[in-house]
């Protein structure tokens, strides 16, 4: 290993030298911020890939909630979007080539220290090919799909139901990188074979986001699970009931509203998907109540808020906000999710409000997720913007609020 400290000009055109090396690159990540700025995306991984049209730098760009790829042809297209890149205020660089690693950091003198090591013989030249199956969390001929009415008889999911199939993959992107973060930070219990994981589905409907949350942990990830699903229609029961004896899954489904449901053991996982109007709210308040370790809910409908919003009076000068009406009802979505994140702060909870599924597929695609960690936010926000607005939300009222 080598170490240096150089002109940041210079150290970063040995960066760029290495990402141009469509022969030697082997991924690249840049991250951090330095002192002088903040970069626009919190990560940016690099990768040469082959595809039909030939090779081709493949950057992904992570944000919060989202990652966002992007392809560039090589030569000036590609040479273009690395120097955007460097340009940019990232405070670390790191770059694997089939010879050597050279990680990159700007220090707060605004040099860069620039360390080197050699890459071992043996290690392993990822795969560039990128036109391939795309990886899926669950295959479409998994039996679940067939027994949910979304695939067909030779295991193809039917072109009528692709969107919910994308839902459910999405759906299960999330979890699963939610189960896995409040797993590595003690903030979910690790299940066993006799105390498995408890998860509830509060306004279940027909079962497809649930089931498939089953299977992708216990099948994909080997994680015990034992599912408990409720929901106001017996039909829904029923038919739930039928597809998990069928399938051979460990799961109980209850006819009934979400505040009455009664469980034999608090949950450490609750998932509100899509309960319409102050359901969500029920579910929030229910999950709060038993200190579920994890929440995913993902809002439908916001009229409560929104009728409130055209009785009352807007403060100055936000009339235009809530004048007409589409923008009132978008204004009310926005509104109602934001005190639902400040009510479960202030219960110690940890909360994301972010993307569930392309607005493509549906229109409803805020999602919610809140990890509990303990550490509870002041009602002062709250308070000032219930105050502000004159509205009384469900959620803050089931909590005492």
């Amino acid at each position: 290993m080598t170490s240096r400290t150089e002109t940041l000009d210079a150290g970063l055109a040995r960066v760029r030298g290495d990402l141009l090396a469509d022969d030697r690159l082997v991924r690249a990540v840049a991250s951090g911020r330095r002192r002088t700025g903040v970069p626009p995306y919190r990560r940016v991984e690099l990768r040469w890939v082959d595809l039909k049209a030939g090779r081709h730098l493949q950057v992904v760009r992570y944000d919060a909630t989202q990652a966002h790829t992007s392809n560039h042809a090589r030569g000036e297209d590609a040479a273009a979007e690395v120097d955007g890149l460097l340009a940019e205020a990232y405070g670390n660089w790191t770059v694997e080539t089939t010879t050597q690693t050279l990680s990159l950091r700007v220090t707060k003198k605004g040099d860069a220290a620039v360390h080197t090591a050699a890459r071992a013989a043996d290690e392993p030249v990822p795969e560039r090919s990128h036109d391939r199956a795309k990886e899926r969390m669950l295959p479409e001929d998994d039996p679940l799909f067939a027994a949910l009415g979304l695939a067909d008889a030779k295991g193809r999911i039917k072109p009528s139901r692709m969107a919910k199939y994308r839902q459910v993959e999405d759906f299960l992107r999330i979890l699963d990188r939610s189960v896995a973060d409040a797993r590595a930070r003690g903030h979910l219990r690790r299940p066993t074979e006799s105390d498995p994981l408890r998860i509830v589905d509060l306004g279940c409907g027909n079962g497809y986001l649930t089931f498939a949350a089953h299977r992708f942990l216990s099948e994909q990830r080997g994680i015990p699970v034992r599912l408990t699903g409720v929901d106001v229609k017996e039909q829904s029961r029923d038919h739930n009931a039928s597809v998990a004896a069928g399938l051979g899954i460990d799961a109980h489904f209850v006819a009934g509203t979400i505040g009455e449901a009664e469980l034999p053991e608090p949950p450490d996982v609750v998932l509100a998907l899509h309960a319409c109007d102050t359901a969500t709210d029920d579910a929030l308040a229910r999950a709060v109540g038993w200190e579920a370790a994890l929440v995913l809910a993902a809002p439908c409908c916001h009229h409560d808020i929104a009728a409130q919003l055209r009785r009352g009076e807007p403060p100055a000068p936000y009339t235009s906000l809530v004048r007409d009406g589409i923008l009132r009802e978008r204004f009310a979505d926005t509104l109602t999710d934001a005190l639902r994140a400040l009510l479960l702060r202030q219960r110690g909870y940890r909360v994301d409000v972010m993307e569930f599924v392309d607005s493509q597929h549906t229109p409803r695609n805020t999602l919610l997720r809140a990890v509990r960690t303990g550490g509870a936010q002041s009602a002062q926000e709250y308070d000032d913007l219930v105050a502000a607005w004159g509205v009384r939300p469900r959620l803050g009222e089931l909590l005492g609020k």
